[in-house]
């Protein structure tokens, strides 16, 4: 049983367990088994493995599951990799296989390398991931920060699983924010040219980050700007505001390692040679899902705020929303949504079926709406399935031994990722990032994530890796023939005697091992890359436990000095904990290093 996900391997065996059945005229010829799986049992104590094939099937073959159950184990049982098919409740079948099973799976890891656990769920289909899109109003602060890690995971996930995936920003550069932000940078070019501007005005952004905005303007345009209207210097000092400001944001997003392929512009969508949001309400309302029309007043909303008129409305409750929405404004101007609207068509008509957005936790009203225009969106462009799936990331509370963190003095309202990244590094930001599901709030302790201890999972699985690493340098004095190069070093410990690791402590790293790939593609089915971390730090667990093992009775070390072969062995198992650990961080974006001090 040498396939790589050994839950696959299982399933087959499953399955030919069932074709016997069929053979036999126990089960009808054709009978649909797409819906069988083989997967972790839901306790430990239960086996290895368990399969529902007994209650997916018994409909179709009119028989009572349970019954289809024992004759299903039956088949199993006689299996050379399993050790025990049991049946239990209504009819799902336990399997426990034999150590020979795990052996195998290990040579697996050491077969295959950097490339264990890569497989092709996604058949090489394209998929875009938008993740981060700030507002370009300023420097990136640490719930940015969230959203980045978590979408440049995620992608990294996918791109593991066989997707073809476009990581995408989406820049937010039109509308009244990039107005504002304007402004607050013509009040730094004025202190720049050295007037004393005072206090910053409420409604305008109050961090120096602005200075240097201010300064450049003052360098390309002297004191020409000073005295035009605003219709005049407003355009000129927020072009080059968003420029500079963009720059700092992909600063910031490389010092996270987090590079993207495409950063799209909203005012692209209306502003060059045609109108691609007025196009697109022109091609919805042609097939009937835009009309002129007047909502009722919101919910506990007061009347003076809402204002009874006929306006242009997308039908969203044609697709599973609560209610139309808005496409133009009072003043003619296109409502946020529009482009919206607009933006994810010119995905759909850039080849992507498949859409995630990485969204803060405030958006999550807005996800209805958005997903109604791309079923909306999907029709019109005879897209045929398209999809969107919107991953919210919930708030990160920023403390320091337990007490909330002061604002950045720079960025005068929040603490910049850049601060963050800069007291503790990149690979505890991102993974401590991503060690709670994305849809939980965070507590980042900047004095926790740098502590030595199990308390700190990226120092313990980083620690993991760098202490199996040692294993190979301390021995060479048994096999000194053994490879230093790491692929060449599995090569040669794929044919070490590996029937010979059957500790317990051994064979639970095995079991775990094998976990990965089933482990990989299921998180990157789910969107939910942090399994990948709990995953990690669960298999550096398991490590630094045998190693303990070994320090408290000698015949369970590594290194045996009178016994190369079985050294070989539990070599090649240390071997295997060192891919699979740094496969895993390399997915998280995180280093894997070979030594720490």
């Amino acid at each position: 049983m040498s396939d790589r996900n050994i839950f696959a391997a299982v399933l087959d065996k499953v399955r030919a367990a069932n074709d016997a059945l069929i053979a036999e005229g126990v089960l009808p010829a054709g009978i649909d088994q797409s819906r069988v799986v083989v997967e972790p049992p839901r306790e430990a104590a239960h086996g290895d493995m368990a399969t529902n094939a007994a209650m997916v099937l018994a409909k179709d073959a009119g028989r009572k599951p349970r019954e289809l159950a024992e004759a299903i184990a039956a088949k199993l049982a006689v299996d050379g990799a399993v050790a025990k098919a049991e049946v239990a409740g209504p009819g799902f079948i336990n399997l426990t296989l034999k150590p020979e099973a795990w052996v195998e799976a290990l040579r697996a890891v050491l077969e295959a390398g950097a490339e264990y656990g890569r497989n092709d769920a996604g058949r090489g289909d394209a998929v875009n991931v938008e993740y981060v899109s700030a507002n370009p109003t300023g420097p990136m602060h640490v719930g940015h920060c969230r959203g980045a890690v978590f979408g440049d995971a995620l992608a990294n996930l996918l791109a593991f699983s066989g997707f073809k995936v476009t990581r995408e920003y989406y820049i937010n550069d039109a509308g009244a924010q990039v107005d504002v932000l304007a402004r607050s940078a013509f009040l730094r070019y004025r202190e720049a040219l050295g007037e004393d501007i005072g206090a910053i005005p409420e409604g305008l952004y109050p961090g120096d980050y602005l200075k240097p905005v201010g300064a450049r303007l003052a360098a390309d345009y002297g004191v020409s700007l000073r005295d035009k209207p605003e219709g005049e210097w407003l355009p000129l000092v927020r072009d080059r505001a968003i420029e500079m400001m963009m720059a700092e944001i992909r600063d910031d997003l490389r010092s996270l390692n987090v590079v993207q392929d495409v950063f799209f512009s909203e005012r692209s969508l209306t502003q060059g040679p045609r109108d691609a949001v007025g196009e697109t309400i022109a091609a919805l309302r042609r097939v009937g899902y835009v009309y002129e029309g007047r909502l009722p007043p919101p919910k506990g909303a007061p009347v003076e705020d809402w204002e009874d008129r006929e306006q242009t409305l997308f039908r969203s409750t044609e697709f599973g929303d609560d209610v139309d929405r808005p496409l133009m404004k009072s003043d003619g101007s296109y409502t946020y949504f529009a482009s919206d609207i607009a933006y994810h068509k010119s995905k759909v008509d850039r080849g992507f079926h498949d859409m995630i957005d990485v969204w803060g936790a405030d958006h999550g009203g807005y996800i209805k709406r958005v997903q109604a225009a791309v079923k909306a969106v999907q029709r019109i462009s005879n897209a045929g399935d398209a999809e969107l799936d919107v991953k919210l990331v919930q708030l990160v509370k920023l403390l320091r031994g337990g007490e909330p963190i002061k604002m950045s003095k720079r960025a005068g309202e929040f603490v910049t990722l850049r601060d963050v990244v800069n007291e503790v590094g990149k690979d505890a930001v991102r993974f401590m990032m991503l060690y709670r599901k994305n849809d939980a709030v965070l507590d980042f302790d900047l004095a926790k994530v740098i502590e030595q201890s199990r308390d700190n999972p990226v120092f313990y699985v980083q620690y993991g890796h760098a202490r199996a690493c040692s294993v190979f340098r301390n021995a060479r004095e048994v096999v000194p023939e053994l490879p230093s190069e790491p692929s060449a070093r599995a090569a040669a410990l794929a044919r070490a005697p590996l029937e010979r690791l059957d500790d317990a402590g051994e064979i639970a790293l095995m079991r775990r091992l094998a976990l990965y790939p089933r482990l990989v593609e299921a998180a990157a089915l789910a969107h939910e890359p942090h399994r990948i971390a709990f995953y990690l730090y669960e298999l550096a667990g398991d490590f630094h436990a045998q190693w303990n093992r070994g320090n408290d009775a000698s015949y369970l070390r590594f290194i045996i000095q009178n016994d190369p072969q079985l050294t070989m062995a539990r070599l090649a198992l240390v071997q295997g904990v060192v891919t699979v650990l740094a496969s895993g961080l390399a997915m998280l974006g995180v280093e894997a290093p070979e030594e720490m001090r």
